[in-house]
């Protein structure tokens, strides 16, 4: 520093300068953004995905249908009037071939609901199918059906997978071979092949599709809690635990249990639209969901055979499988991104 400045600096009054204030510790180690638990952190890592929270917005809705028409539902789903078979979607108020209550007869568009002398005030939002009963109420039982039956299989891989995944990691050794064997011998059993033998056993229907997937489903997810068990068992907060005299129960669902949970959400949500395709695929075949009942896949067994002359009979429950599975698979993937810490923002 020259000299020339020094003087400019010693000219400086002492009034210009205000000490600092003695005790400013607290204010140097405040943090600045607060304080988030793990799943708030979770929670606002999936609140930028857009694409996880428009499927979580859609799948909330089309649950709180399916429970809401349990009590309020347009007509009887398994009500027949031959008068009304294979009525096309008709719309009050709108005029749109397709949607208004007309259809292509014979090269000719021809009001279905005229021909048939169906009263003016009666419509159908999604149509009728060939026994005449209402679609959309069908379809609402349906989804009802194949939603029931997916979050059955979800509870089986809680029950059964995540207690079969942690007894075999924890005890490790000839007990893990075993029960790893075991595991082997299920999985090598076709699903189809377990479903023919319910079959043999139990009557078609919800009952023996959960049956069926209580038998095979839960296996990937006993593979998965069992693989981090074994990468978890090890580490030194469980050593710990095991030093202090915890017990095995105690040390596997106080502290792995815990720290596994996030994958197991993430498995648990990629099973649910696998069980809802093979509660569709059963039922297509004539395995699952026998009528009058209703199911998606039954829906679309039944629309399958007309699609040619009366398509919406089987595109409407394909496009609501379809955003269902759509859905859970990308809640899935912003869930799997949201609950990993190391994942980089």
């Amino acid at each position: 520093m020259t000299k020339a400045k020094l003087k400019q600096i010693e000219q400086i009054p002492a009034s210009e300068f205000q000490p600092l204030a003695k005790n400013t510790k607290d204010e140097r180690e405040q943090i600045s953004a607060p304080s988030l638990t793990f799943l708030q952190d979770s929670w606002r890592r999936l609140k930028k995905n857009k694409a996880a929270m428009i499927s979580l917005s859609l799948l909330v809705i089309i649950v709180l249908i399916a429970i809401i028409t349990i009590f309020v539902s347009p007509s009887d789903p398994t009500a027949q009037n031959l008068k009304y078979i294979n009525l096309p979607p008709k719309f009050p108020g709108i005029d749109i071939n397709g949607l208004n209550g007309k259809a292509m007869v014979g090269g000719q568009l021809v009001d279905k609901y005229a021909q048939a002398g169906i009263p003016e005030g009666v419509h159908y939002f999604l149509g009728t199918d060939s026994l005449g009963r209402d679609l959309l109420s069908r379809l609402l039982v349906g989804t009802r059906i194949s939603l029931l039956i997916a979050f059955a299989a979800a509870a089986l891989d809680i029950i059964f997978g995540v207690t079969y995944g942690l007894i075999s990691g924890l005890l490790g050794g000839r007990v893990d071979n075993i029960m790893q064997r075991f595991l082997e011998i299920i999985s090598g059993i076709p699903n189809l092949v377990v479903m023919i033998l319910m079959l043999v056993v139990l009557k078609p229907g919800v009952f023996s599709i959960v049956a069926a997937m209580a038998i095979t489903n839960w296996v990937p997810m006993a593979r998965v809690v069992r693989g981090q068990t074994l990468k978890l068992k090890d580490q030194e907060f469980v050593l710990a635990a095991t030093s202090l005299g915890e017990s095995r129960s105690k040390i596997a669902f106080k502290h792995i249990l815990p720290n596994i949970s996030s994958v197991i959400i993430v498995q648990m949500m990629f099973s649910i639209p696998s069980a809802i395709f093979f509660e569709a695929f059963l039922s297509f075949i004539g395995l699952g969901i026998q009528p009058p009942s209703a199911s998606l896949g039954m829906l679309l067994s039944d629309g399958y055979k007309t699609w040619q002359y009366l398509g919406y009979q089987m595109w409407i429950p394909a496009i609501v499988l379809s955003i269902i599975m759509i859905g859970f698979n990308l809640l899935a993937d912003g869930l799997r991104d949201a609950l990993d810490p190391k994942m980089k923002e």
